[in-house]
């Protein structure tokens, strides 16, 4: 939603001064110079990604819209799962949740958190180390190792759109330029024109720079620094479970383990510790 509102204040400031400055608002609308500016930077686009690339970016725009799921109820409901977890292993053994991870669908235990096994690569990082933690071989510190290196890596995938989103911003005024420089071309095999019809040529030559420019730094751009932070908020999900196995391994009780990982969380998606103990005991 804020993609949204961000995009009519960018349209409503630039066209209203532009209009309250006596500018005629239909020479804006230059389709052709549309065309090349928007053609070339999505031929670029294309040629400078892989196929995974693309359809990651292009999954990834609507829930700029719609936003991603990542707030606070859903992260006290992974707090509460990583709890309930832990519990059953302090009461019944680690073996005790052996059929939860390697069938979470089938988990009574997953089932019970609907909107966290929505994120199937969260449920399958969860699984991989309690999976891992179960097996008894592996110390604190290597397996906190192991999830760094693992993050790390989740983190560079889920960044990949946004990078690719801002190669375009920074070849949009390029393209404006392309579209200006053919715009002059046409007013140059016109030169004999009336002063009036060079008028129209050339500023409409020099609405392609507008517009490149305008789309850069205004709408892509943008788009670009919003979707890395998104990928930043999926991060702290990982980085969450990761605090609260680490503390379960080194023998903290359920409920100091899943304080660790609270204390991960962006505040503007922490829950309180009051509040994270009430979500936990009316499971």
């Amino acid at each position: 939603m804020l993609l949204i509102i961000g995009s009519l204040i960018v349209l409503a400031s630039v066209g209203g001064g532009y209009v309250l400055s006596h500018g005629y608002l239909p020479m804006l609308w230059q389709p052709y110079e549309m065309i090349i500016i928007c053609g070339a930077a999505l031929g670029g686009f294309v040629i400078s990604n892989s196929k995974h690339t693309l359809i990651e970016v292009f999954k990834s725009l609507p829930k700029l819209i719609t936003g991603s799921g990542l707030n606070k109820a859903l992260f006290m409901d992974l707090l509460s799962l990583m709890y309930d977890l832990f519990t059953k292993i302090r009461k019944e053994g680690v073996i005790a949740v052996e059929a939860d991870i390697e069938e979470p669908d089938q988990s009574p235990i997953f089932a019970g958190y609907p909107a966290v096994f929505k994120h199937k690569v969260l449920i399958e990082f969860v699984c991989d180390y309690m999976r891992l933690i179960s097996s008894g071989n592996m110390q604190p510190h290597e397996l906190e190792s192991l999830m760094d290196a693992e993050i790390e890596t989740i983190q560079h995938e889920l960044e990949e759109p946004a990078h690719a989103v801002t190669s375009v911003a920074d070849a949009l005024p390029g393209f404006g330029i392309v579209a200006a420089v053919l715009g002059i071309t046409i007013t140059m095999r016109d030169i004999s024109a009336p002063p009036e019809v060079l008028g129209m040529h050339i500023a409409a030559a020099l609405v392609g720079t507008f517009l490149g420019i305008l789309l850069s730094y205004g709408f892509v751009g943008p788009t670009a620094i919003a979707m890395k932070n998104e990928a930043h908020e999926k991060v702290k999900a990982f980085e969450c479970v990761k605090a609260c196995l680490i503390a379960n391994m080194n023998g903290l009780p359920p409920q100091m383990a899943v304080e660790f990982g609270r204390k991960m969380l962006f505040s503007s998606v922490r829950p309180s510790f009051n509040e994270l103990e009430e979500h936990v005991r009316s499971r």
